[in-house]
């Protein structure tokens, strides 16, 4: 009887520090005693790329130009378990975004408690920063809270900045080039329409001196009289 209390103890024993074992193994391998973030977050939004963007972005100033604020929407829809738009909206996980275009980084409206890492940025959300960031918050702010993967197709982003942008900032957005890089002329525009005070100034210095041309007397521009 008591040879088989002894084995029965000694399995128990045995048992006991197999799982001791285990644990402390486990809990190395999974950084689970380590008082730091995990390096890679959880909660990353569904159906959002992380990677895999253009190899050769156009500039987001000629994005803008042609992008489709209704698709942007769509985009958001996405981020609406973090977020709310609506002026006046609570925080959420994520900050209330009414009037995000131009405002101060890592301040809003709504005191919502922004990472060091984000005020720390300065300046305000400009179409470029938005796109940096929503591009890749981790790469544009290193620390943020903001589990948030990116988007990685810039014409996404281009929709979405747009959409954001009727959302209470309604600021300008950049003209589209036209084709060898010249700005469209408005409709209607033609060689009547006088130049502006810049335009005129521009021309002035444009035009070429006839006396260091070699043109001396033969200039065809008339003198300027003066006022009787």
């Amino acid at each position: 009887m008591e040879d088989r209390f002894n084995t029965i103890a000694g399995w128990t024993l045995f048992a006991g520090v197999v799982a001791l074992g285990l644990s402390s193994v486990s809990s190395h391998y999974f950084s689970a005693n380590k008082p730091h973030r995990p390096e890679k977050m959880g909660y990353e939004i569904e159906g959002v790329e992380a990677e895999g963007g253009d190899s050769a972005e156009q500039p987001i100033a000629a994005l803008l130009a042609t992008a489709d604020p209704a698709k942007g929407e769509a985009i958001f829809a996405k981020c609406t378990s973090c977020h709310t738009i609506n002026a006046g909206g609570p925080n959420g996980i994520g900050p209330n975004l009414h009037g995000v275009v131009g405002e101060a980084i890592g301040a809003g409206a709504g005191g919502f408690a922004f990472s060091d890492a984000l005020k720390s940025k300065g300046g305000n959300w400009t179409f470029e920063a938005l796109n940096d960031w929503l591009k890749s918050p981790k790469a544009y702010a290193p620390g943020t809270k903001m589990t948030f993967a990116g988007l990685g197709k810039a014409e996404d982003r281009a929709n979405l900045i747009a959409w954001l942008n009727t959302q209470g900032s309604n600021l300008p957005l950049p003209a589209a080039p036209a084709a060898g890089g010249a700005d469209v002329a408005p409709a209607g525009a033609g060689a009547e329409a006088a130049p502006s005070g810049e335009q005129a100034k521009a021309g002035a210095l444009a035009q070429p001196d006839p006396k260091a041309s070699g043109g001396g007397d033969k200039a065809t521009t008339p003198e300027v009289q003066p006022a009787p």
